[in-house]
């Protein structure tokens, strides 16, 4: 699986406004619905329930919410850079610029789980991070995300 495979140019937000958590979520939402054709609060309550299981905010200013959707058929993806920091309750307890939503089917099984680590092992590396920071269009962003050579764990 490729990131390309899940997430395209209008799933990438340059610079997202948001003042808190509820308030990103609520932004990758809105996108998600127009990509999925699911109703945008339809997967603001998938987010904010596995929220509620822990945060998904994965450290070093990245958050990889994620959830199963009734409705849809295969992976979809959205990414977005915020314009200012928020506290996602992160593992590290620093705050979150860079948000990759992964939403999966309700039966998706093992592909969810590869997908999520796919994006772990990509935005774990320091240097892309830095370089999504750095960039202020959504083709930017998403050839950032789309064109990083295979990144694999160690």
């Amino acid at each position: 699986m490729e990131i390309m495979e899940i997430l395209n140019l209008t799933g990438v937000i340059p610079a997202l406004k948001t003042v808190s958590k509820k308030h990103a979520l609520q932004g990758i939402s809105d996108v998600a619905a127009k990509l999925t054709g699911i109703h945008e609060r339809t997967v603001f309550e998938v987010l904010l329930e596995r929220e509620r299981l822990g945060s998904t905010g994965v450290g070093n200013g990245v958050a990889i919410p994620h959830g199963r959707l009734s409705g849809i058929d295969r992976l979809y993806a959205v990414f977005a850079r915020l314009d200012t920091k928020i506290d996602f309750e992160s593992i590290d307890e620093e705050p979150v610029d860079l948000i990759f939503l992964l939403l999966a089917p309700k039966d998706a099984g093992a592909d969810h789980l590869k997908a999520l680590a796919k994006v772990s092992r990509l935005l774990k590396n320091e240097g892309i991070c830095e370089q999504l920071r750095g960039s202020d269009t959504a083709e930017a962003l998403y050839a950032l995300l789309t064109d990083t050579p295979n990144v694999n764990a160690a």
